[in-house]
């Protein structure tokens, strides 16, 4: 298999974000790189990466995390799609989405970006809605709290507890996804309807 994939980490730069629900994308990625036992290098595009394969015989991969505000994510993933040759429908974004439950995976490829800042930049910047996307669920905020404010803050103690799972199971979505398919990734992470 010769395909490269380029895998997007959306989130925002620093410590002080590193653990919000918005930053969920690039935990995902975190724990894909120990997979890979490899490290992110800083590249020119804004962005570190870390080449490699995903899994035994793998296809080849480019993990990616945006070293900028979420908002300004298509830049990076732009030039790094340049850079490698990697078409759009080879991209894909793994973020934080209010619109389903916490501790929930979905995949989908294109539509709208509900609001995120994060897909609406890369869909800018890549002149296309088509690329994939690895939906984490982090839930809706409770009450009337901003949605901003919610996205921007740690996830809560139980939530914390549960989490390793989640990005665990978001780390399997990625690779069935890009070693067997979206219509494969979708069956195994979305539930029957009944």
């Amino acid at each position: 298999m010769t395909e490269t994939w380029l895998i997007v980490g959306l989130g925002n730069p620093g410590a002080e974000y590193s653990r919000n629900r918005h930053n969920v994308g690039q935990m995902v990625l975190d724990g894909l790189a120990a997979r890979m036992g490899g490290g992110f290098k800083a590249h020119k595009s804004r962005a570190r990466v870390l080449e490699g394969r995903l899994g035994i015989g793998g296809p080849r991969v480019i993990l990616a995390k945006p070293m900028c505000y979420m908002n300004l994510s298509g830049g990076p993933v732009s030039a790094l799609a340049k850079f490698y040759d990697i078409d759009p429908a080879h991209v894909v974004a793994v973020h934080d989405e209010i619109d389903i439950p916490f501790n929930t995976v979905k995949l989908k490829i294109g539509g709208g970006e509900g609001g995120h800042n994060g897909l609406r930049d890369m869909s800018k910047a890549l002149a296309t809605k088509d690329y994939l996307r690895v939906r984490v669920g982090v839930g809706r905020p409770p009450g009337r709290m901003d949605t901003a404010d919610y996205v921007l803050r740690d996830f809560g103690a139980a939530e914390k507890k549960e989490l390793p799972f989640l990005l665990d199971d978001a780390a399997d979505a990625v690779e069935l996804l890009v070693k067997d398919g979206l219509l494969s990734a979708q069956q195994k992470f979305h539930p029957a309807k009944v």
